[in-house]
């Protein structure tokens, strides 16, 4: 488990590369935190390192943004308005999940169920003092 403690945005340039650069054993990434924790802007980064320039909001309403790289599309997932895994489903989550492509999601606790590879966790934790503690660790099924 890797944790960061970040007290201004400008630190997660440096963050998101190192992320990047050590998690290799997975391409998706399951965000947690409360609202306003700080998940969509950790994402901005991340898509910034993988070359993306354009604007990264949070895909509350959409429920998945595509952001063209490169080195090919990245997904950005909000589920927090998704009820249950036959919803994801029938959007077909499953087909961006195991596409090979970066998938960043926010609120993915309705995905348990459905993922069976590594997956990396970020959590992010705000304090009272505006800093955050992000915690990342790899989940895998077999463990």
């Amino acid at each position: 488990m890797w944790s960061f403690i970040v007290e201004s945005p400008s630190e997660l340039v440096d963050i998101a590369r190192s992320l990047l650069s050590e998690c290799q054993e997975s391409k998706i990434f399951a965000l947690t935190g409360n609202l306003g924790a700080g998940k969509t802007t950790l994402i901005r980064y991340l898509c910034r390192q993988l070359g993306y320039t354009g604007e990264v909001t949070s895909p509350t309403f959409s429920l998945i943004n595509e952001y063209q790289t490169k080195s090919g599309p990245v997904y950005h997932m909000d589920l927090y308005r998704v009820k249950n895994i036959e919803e994801a489903q029938d959007f077909g989550i499953e087909e961006y999940l195991y596409s090979g492509n970066y998938c960043f999601i926010e609120w993915p606790e309705i995905l348990e169920d459905i993922l069976d590879s590594n997956i990396y966790s970020i959590t992010i934790t705000p304090s009272l003092s505006g800093e955050r503690k992000i915690e990342v660790r790899l989940l895998s099924k077999s463990t």
